[in-house]
């Protein structure tokens, strides 16, 4: 699965662009590593052009194999990982196995032209004359902490740009781990590895939930968009990986993978009618699917005007929504309906209509208004 994964993203990054990207970004999680055994770390390997080595008795990977080129047949592709906390602590001998494979890659005596991953490191080496900070790609929280930073700023609203976006995804992430490498800090090793970066991807493992089910994606995802748009004034291919169904792997773009999310769930009359049955823990996975597509559209761009035009009429205006959430949790309507003037005034939904705006604003008064009643 692994394999098909890191075929299908180069596919569709050659098919976009027509050619191969330089440098991916991936972002690894510990929960999904235990799901799939491992298929995350078997596409870091095949994007390095590296083979797993299994102990036939344990079924433990041992070790790696290095592809020659003419079986390769492409460019051996840089890989930069950025790490869950739980993966970190879980999965210490993964972290060592994938930096051995990138020293290992690093050192074959190929064209630069044919491995992105030695040219790069002989561009750093170059720079700053250490080979071992050279072939750091595995990037994750400070030792003991974790998440990505992210959802407290947006909660808050403290932040104006994308630079500010950028600043806590990198001094959450900034710590570079490998074998002898503990979590150091490595905040510039991180900055230039990301600005190599053409394709920031995520992969999907399950049908259980989405990637607007859950704060993690936009903050780990979405943060390494926002964090290369930052560094070099544009924003990588942004893409998931979809191995739900492990026979049929397929990768979509970020906005592909948000608009079948949106139509399939967010807005689904079913699903929405569904949410009603939980009372106020239904209003609020409401509200949460809203603030995580926020995040998703602050940190990545991946939210259109009709998509919010859409919330707003089926979470806000739908008089039988509405009715629900002013009985069963009217904090989350007026959470839905903060969120969405929010982006407006920030310009994410960037042409509002009139008409929308003042029921929004008509909406979030009254219910503003009503619960300092209850107060």
């Amino acid at each position: 699965v692994g394999v098909a994964l890191a075929d299908s993203l180069i596919a569709r990054h050659l098919a976009d662009t027509g050619q191969y990207p330089a440098s991916v970004g991936l972002t690894v999680w510990g929960t999904s590593a235990m799901r799939t055994q491992g298929d995350d770390i078997a596409e870091v390997l095949a994007l390095l052009g590296c083979r797993p080595i299994w102990d036939a008795a344990s079924r433990r990977v041992t070790g790696f194999e290095i592809l020659s080129l003419a079986e390769l047949r492409r460019p051996r592709i840089d890989v930069t990982v950025r790490i869950s906390g739980f993966f970190r602590d879980a999965f210490s001998h993964v972290i060592s196995l994938l930096d051995d494979a990138v020293a290992a890659v690093a050192a074959l005596d190929e064209p630069a032209e044919q491995n992105y991953v030695r040219a790069h490191v002989a561009t750093d080496v170059a720079l700053h004359g250490d080979q071992r900070r050279a072939t750091l790609r595995i990037f994750g929280s400070k030792p003991g902490a974790y998440g990505a930073g992210l959802l407290p700023l947006i909660d808050a609203g403290n932040w104006q740009s994308n630079a500010d976006l950028a600043e806590v995804y990198a001094v959450w992430g900034g710590y570079a781990y490998g074998r002898g490498v503990p979590g150091i800090a490595a905040r510039a090793d991180m900055e230039r590895s990301f600005t190599r970066i053409a394709v920031a991807a995520k992969n999907a493992d399950t049908r259980e939930h989405d990637i607007v089910d859950s704060d993690d994606y936009f903050q780990y995802h979405g943060g390494m968009v926002a964090m290369v748009r930052h560094l070099t004034g544009q924003a990588p291919a942004a893409y998931i990986g979809d191995s739900a169904v492990p026979s049929a792997v397929k990768t979509r773009s970020l906005a592909e993978e948000t608009q079948r999310v949106f139509r399939s769930r967010v807005v689904n009359p079913k699903w929405i009618t569904a949410m009603q049955r939980h009372g106020y823990k239904g209003a609020f996975e409401l509200a949460a699917t809203v603030d995580y597509l926020f995040g998703y559209d602050a940190t990545a761009g991946v939210v259109q005007d009709w998509m919010y035009e859409q919330l707003a009429q089926s979470y806000v205006f739908d008089q039988d929504v509405r009715e629900f959430m002013e009985k069963s949790n009217p904090w989350a309507l007026r959470g839905i309906t903060e969120r969405l003037l929010e982006a407006a005034e920030r310009g994410m939904w960037a042409k509002p209509e009139q008409e929308t705006l003042d029921q929004l604003r008509d909406v979030y008064l009254t219910s503003e208004g009503d619960l300092e009643d209850r107060t």
